[in-house]
């Protein structure tokens, strides 16, 4: 059984393009350092009323929290059991935190302030960012 692909909305159309590109990217507005995740059709701050744009980011980040699940919300992903849900805080854009899941590590070795770094997985015809332990910290 396949995993659910992305369906993207207006608003998040540029975040899913650039994932299938193997990019990570966050939603800026034209003329502002004022940056905010996930996507949406206006700026959460009422004082921004300019365009959005894409922002590129590092892809590197932090574990802020998680969750290990052991029993699977959608059968294409029991083979993944147990499944790490979590929230990753973007290192070069402090307060942005991602749900996302961890991949290739054992749910026991991760803990809140783990460095990882993003990676993409494959869905339909999209790419599902997603992040593992970073490779600089293994390697270290």
């Amino acid at each position: 059984m396949e995993k659910p692909a992305p369906v993207p909305s207006t608003a998040s159309a540029f975040y899913w393009e650039h994932a299938r590109k193997g990019e990570l990217v966050i939603q800026g507005f034209e003329g502002t350092d004022f940056v905010q995740f996930p996507p949406n059709d206006r700026a959460e701050r009422f004082d921004i009323d300019t365009d959005p744009i894409p922002v590129p980011v590092a892809g590197t980040g932090t574990v802020y929290s998680f969750s290990v699940l052991h029993q699977a919300f959608h059968p294409a992903f029991v083979e993944d059991l147990p499944l790490v849900l979590a929230l990753v805080e973007l290192d070069d854009y402090p307060g942005i935190r991602i749900l996302t899941n961890i991949l290739e590590a054992n749910p026991e070795d991760i803990t809140i302030g783990m460095a990882v770094e993003v990676v993409f997985e494959e869905r339909g015809e999209y790419s599902l960012p997603q992040f593992r332990p970073s490779q600089q910290e293994v390697a270290a």
